[in-house]
Order: structure tokens, then C-alpha cells, then sequence
């Protein structure tokens, strides 16, 4: 793996080099590098959803990514008059200080005063109840453009409250900084989770104002119920827009190469490895105690509030630092299954490899199927294409932003 990872980027960017305007070199794909006006997120335009709020009892949900330059959103409209009775907060929590899948219970800010109720745990949707007190739901949070990461989901089972309880639905948007491409197979039915709500591929390509609009007008919410949205759109961004996010979408996902990993990466989190978490440099590293002739070492740590009990915690992994192929990922703009196809068959005990864990993230187990039937990847590649291109369409009607491709 080490000498094909080595030839794989000398190739690469010999031929990606240094560019900074949008073009296509074979495979190679480049991004709009910001050299004119910066992007502006939907929160940055107060003027075109303050009007909305104006004498409304306002439920923000909202974490740590919800800033307007350098001050949250929630203090923002406080400061604005406007009437913010609560805040609902995804995983990891309003401050975006709970390591992933820990328990999250409801508690009182404690810069603001304003309650604030845990989305993440038992209570995932809002209820009837906590919502009696408010006229509209305000979400603002920053997404990284995967099936399983969660956002998405809280945000569409909110929508879902906010229709059964005819209450509006607001959404502040912000960039997708995996917005460029759209890969991996497709959610199947029956394989639907928390990690995996709706039948979209790993990768969606789309921010979530435009993920909203998809799934209010597909009917994809229970029952087929629609909920009355609004999204504010970001100004001079489009799918081909380089972004790098001011804030840390969460504890694990810390670094620019950390969020261009996650898609393929995460996919390791329902294998016999470890992602790096416990480490300075999670979704960058992939090993495990056994993979002895691995070049790579790290030993996974507890960090309070980042990763508690992370996987092999106070062993030695051997595996691969994979920090300098983020570019890669951004120029073939696909996952990239080598690494997991490696890794499976470097494993000496297969039968552990995977964990039931691992379907839930690819969306059913075909993936998995065809890992251990050995195919090759452009093989498995070519199973999800006719449900990638379905998918395709159906983006298509909603994006707000000029696509990719």
C-alpha cells in the first residue's frame, strides 16, 4: 500500500501542480480559489430573514459552527431584540463540546440563560410540547456533505416537527465544503438509521438549504407531510467554490484535511481500525494493533470532550498517516476504496474485519459483499452508477448554487 499510495501522489500532483482558476486536466478537477468576493452565508444577511422574526418567540438550532464573524448567532439576535426563547443543539451539543456519540442531556446555557434542549441521545425530534412556546424554527448549522453525518438528519427530523406542528422552518445556509462531487452507493431500504435517513448516496453534493428543499418537496419527510421552508441562500458561492470552514464542525473533524477525508474515512469507523480519534490528527490516520508492517504509528488517547473511550485506546497502531491526500480526494473527487480494500486484505483474521456498523454507514451491504468477493473498484463503482444518476435528477431540481459539473 505504501509504495502505491507514494506513485498515486507523485502522479497526481505533478499534474495538479499549483493551480488557482477552475479547469479540467483529464480526471484532474480544480476548485474556484476565492480571489474576488468571499463567500457570505445565510446568516451574514440579516436583512432578509430579520424581517421574518420580527414579533415571533424564536427556537434557534443551532452549535458552535453558528457564528457571524466572530460572534454566535444566538448572541446576535439577542443583541438584535429578537425573542429567542430556546436553543435545540445536535450532536456534540450547542457548544459543540461533547464528544461524538456521548449522551447529551438538556441544560441552561450559561452565557445566555437560554435553555437548551439535546437533539441527540433519546430525544432526537423536537416535541409537540417544546415546541408550544415558539413561532418559528431558525436553523443554522454547517454541514459536511455526508449521508451519515448527522446534522442532516436532525435538521430533517425538526423539519418533521415543524410540519406536524404547522410551525415555519427557517434555514440559514452555509457552504458544503465537500459540496464538488456527489459518490458512493446509495441508502437502500431498510437500512434507514440516524446515520442514514434518507436514500441519498455517502456523498450528496449539496448544502443544506438545498438538502432541505429536496427533502421537503420529495415527501420525504413522515407521512409525506411538507413543512412551510424558507432558506436564506449564501451569496458568490457555487459547487466549485473552494471553502475552508472558520469553525470546527465538530471535535473530530478539527482540520481542513480532516473534513476532505471524512467521506472516505468514516467508512472505517464500522471496520477493525481506528480513524485516529484520540489523536491530534483524527479522519487523518488509519491502523490498528494488528497491521504490523503498516509504516505508520500512533496511539490512541482519551481526550475529555473529543474522544472519551476512542477505539484501541493506549495501544500502538500501525497504519498510515493520510493527511497529505486530501488535495487527492479534491482532484479525483470520489472516495477513494483502495485504502478500505487494502486494509481488508492486510487484515489476518477477515471475519473481524467488518462490523455491523459498516452497513449502516455504506447504506446496505453490497459494499461490504463486494470487498470481501474481492472485486475490483472500478467494478464496484460501476454497481451504484444507475442509482447515482437517479439521484443526480432529483438533486438537480433543487440546487440554488451553479453545480460542478
Amino acid at each position: 500500500m505504501h509504495v502505491i499510495l507514494i506513485l498515486f501522489t507523485a502522479i497526481l500532483f505533478t499534474a495538479c501542480g499549483n493551480a488557482q482558476t477552475p479547469q479540467n486536466n483529464g480526471n484532474i478537477f480544480y476548485l474556484e480559489r476565492q480571489a474576488q468576493a468571499p463567500v457570505v452565508t445565510g446568516a451574514e444577511q440579516s436583512q432578509q430573514y430579520l424581517p421574518l422574526l420580527q414579533g415571533k418567540r424564536v427556537a434557534l438550532i443551532a452549535n458552535q459552527t453558528s457564528i457571524l464573524g466572530t460572534q454566535h448567532l444566538a448572541d446576535t439576535l439577542l443583541r438584535m431584540g429578537v425573542k429567542l426563547v430556546k436553543v435545540f443543539g445536535p450532536e456534540h451539543g450547542f457548544r459543540g463540546n461533547h464528544a461524538d456519540g456521548a449522551h447529551i442531556s438538556s441544560e441552561k446555557d450559561a452565557k445566555t440563560g437560554l435553555p437548551v434542549i439535546s437533539l441527540y441521545g433519546k430525544n432526537k425530534k423536537p416535541t409537540a410540547e417544546q415546541l408550544s412556546d415558539v413561532d418559528v424554527l431558525l436553523f443554522d448549522i454547517q454541514d459536511v456533505g455526508c449521508r451519515f453525518y448527522t446534522y442532516i438528519s436532525t435538521m430533517s427530523l425538526a423539519m418533521e416537527a415543524a410540519a406536524e406542528q404547522r410551525k415555519p422552518f427557517i434555514v440559514l445556509d452555509r457552504p458544503n465544503p465537500n459540496g464538488f462531487y456527489v459518490d458512493g452507493p446509495v441508502l437502500q431500504k431498510g437500512y434507514e438509521s440516524f446515520v442514514g435517513m434518507h436514500h441519498i448516496p455517502v456523498v450528496h453534493g449539496m448544502t443544506v438549504g438545498e438538502y432541505a428543499r429536496m427533502v421537503n418537496d420529495e415527501g420525504w419527510l413522515k407521512n409525506g407531510a411538507k413543512c412551510s421552508l424558507t432558506v436564506i441562500p449564501c451569496k458568490n458561492y457555487t459547487h466549485k467554490t473552494y471553502y475552508n470552514l472558520p469553525v470546527a464542525p465538530s471535535p473530530n473533524l478539527p482540520s481542513r484535511e480532516s473534513i476532505l477525508l471524512y467521506p472516505t474515512l468514516c467508512l472505517f469507523e464500522g471496520t477493525d481500525l481506528s480513524t485516529g480519534r484520540g489523536t491530534s490528527a483524527p479522519f487523518e490516520l488509519v491502523g490498528a494493533p494488528w497491521w504490523k508492517d503498516a509504516p505508520y504509528t500512533f496511539t490512541p488517547r482519551s481526550i475529555a470532550g473529543v474522544s472519551d473511550n476512542p477505539k484501541f485506546k493506549n495501544e500502538v497502531c500501525h497504519g498510515y498517516n493520510l493527511h497529505e491526500f486530501a488535495d487527492m480526494i479534491r482532484g479525483i473527487r470520489s472516495l477513494y476504496l483502495f485504502w478500505l480494500q487494502d486494509a481488508y486484505a492486510s487484515c489476518p483474521d477477515k471475519t473481524k474485519f467488518f462490523t455491523p456498523y459498516f452497513d449502516k454507514l455504506a447504506g446496505g451491504p453490497q459494499l461490504r459483499e463486494a470487498i470481501i468477493a474481492g472485486k475490483s473498484e472500478a467494478d464496484i463503482r460501476a454497481s451504484w452508477q444507475a442509482d447515482l444518476l437517479a439521484f443526480k435528477k432529483i438533486r438537480s431540481r433543487y440546487l440554488l448554487y451553479p453545480d460542478f459539473e
